[in-house]
């Protein structure tokens, strides 16, 4: 995602100011912009227009309107650049925690807009490589548990060592063409399944 060929939406419920934001877009050598003058089903139009990026305009912006756009920010998983101008601490940290890519203050300037979009790029796509890296570790660290789990049922049920129990799994998953992980998640299902048969029977 980058360069001058970004499809870009453009919120703004002030035509002036809107007008101004798209003058500037298309100066700056961005041509695909699509623009909406009220946010009602925003959401939904969003999805439909499938933007790049999202640039947000706000004049004097109230705290259910910039929560309201936070919201947008939190759901849409786009960059989004807001511009306001007049904010706080806590306006700030909530646009932070929801993910604004760039969030301006002091208002709109034709200058300032190519270098905010390259910005708000930027910065998502940073923070997406991150999201995506917690998400691998914690995933492979849960694989290392299941994997951990079926180890011990066989070395449990099997009277083998910890090393034979991983070769069995690690062979069984070579013919099998599967992935270690899958092999335990059979395992651990067939021995809940013996479990809770013998579980049944001892009741019977």
């Amino acid at each position: 995602m980058a360069g001058t060929g970004l499809n870009i939406l453009v919120i703004d419920e002030d035509p002036a100011r809107a007008a101004l934001l798209e003058g500037a877009l298309v100066e700056a050598g961005y041509t695909h912009v699509v623009t909406l003058r009220t946010t009602a089903n925003l959401h939904q139009r969003i999805v439909a227009i499938e933007p790049d990026v999202i640039i947000i305009d706000l004049q004097n912006p109230d705290r259910d309107t910039l929560e309201n756009m936070f919201q947008v920010s939190r759901s849409v998983k786009k960059p989004i650049a807001m511009f306001v101008d007049q904010s706080d601490d806590d306006a700030i940290r909530r646009a932070v925690e929801a993910g604004v890519s760039a969030y301006v203050v002091d208002g709109l300037k034709k200058d300032r807009v190519r270098p905010i979009v390259e910005v708000a790029v930027t910065r998502f796509e940073s923070f997406s490589q991150l999201l995506r890296e917690r998400d691998e570790a914690r995933t492979a660290l849960a694989d290392i548990k299941r994997i951990n789990r079926a180890k011990g049922l066989l070395m449990q049920y099997r009277g083998i060592t910890e090393e034979e129990a991983y070769s069995m799994m690690r062979r069984t998953a070579m013919q099998q063409s599967r992935k270690i992980v899958d092999i335990a998640d059979s395992i651990i299902t067939a021995f809940e399944l013996d479990a809770g048969l013998l579980g049944d029977r001892h009741h019977a």
